[in-house]
C-alpha cells in the first residue's frame, strides 16, 4: 500500500512540470485553421439558419463580393462547404450556401458569424420557427 502511494506521488510530481510546459503562452504561436471542407465528403455539411436581421449572399468569400440576395433572420441553408480567409491577418470563416429565395436556388457566401449551424434539418427548422414566431 504504501508503495502504490509513493508510486502515485512520484508520478504526479512528474506530471505537474510537464503540464506546465504544455501549457507555454508564447504570443508567437500559430492559431490553428482547420482545412477548407472536402466537398467530396458528402453533398452537404449541415443546416444553417441566419441569426441577425438581414445577411448578404455574395458570390466570393471575402468582403468584397457581389451581394447575390439578402436573407432575414430566420432563413434557413444549406451548408456545402467552409472556408477560413484572412482579413487584415485574421481568419474568418465563410460557409458556401444554397439558400431559397423568392422561389429561386441562390449559391452564395455568408459569414459563418451570421448563422447558426445545425447537424439536421430538423434542428434547423425548430431553430428557424423560435426566430419567425
Amino acid at each position: 500500500m504504501r508503495i502504490r502511494f509513493v508510486t502515485i506521488i512520484y508520478q504526479v510530481l512528474l506530471l505537474i512540470p510537464l503540464f506546465f510546459l504544455s501549457c507555454n503562452r508564447n504570443s508567437d504561436a500559430k492559431q490553428m485553421i482547420p482545412p477548407p471542407t472536402n466537398p467530396l465528403i458528402r453533398e452537404f455539411i449541415g443546416y444553417g439558419v441566419v441569426n441577425i436581421s438581414f445577411a448578404h449572399v455574395i458570390d466570393e468569400p471575402n468582403q468584397d463580393g457581389r451581394s447575390l440576395a439578402n436573407l432575414r433572420r430566420g432563413s434557413m441553408v444549406k451548408i456545402i462547404e467552409r472556408q477560413v480567409q484572412r482579413n487584415r491577418g485574421i481568419p474568418e470563416t465563410w460557409v458556401l450556401v444554397d439558400a431559397q429565395v423568392s422561389e429561386e436556388s441562390i449559391h452564395g457566401w455568408l459569414r459563418e458569424s451570421s448563422i447558426n449551424v445545425f447537424n439536421n434539418e430538423v434542428q434547423a427548422l425548430t431553430a428557424a420557427g423560435a426566430m419567425n414566431p
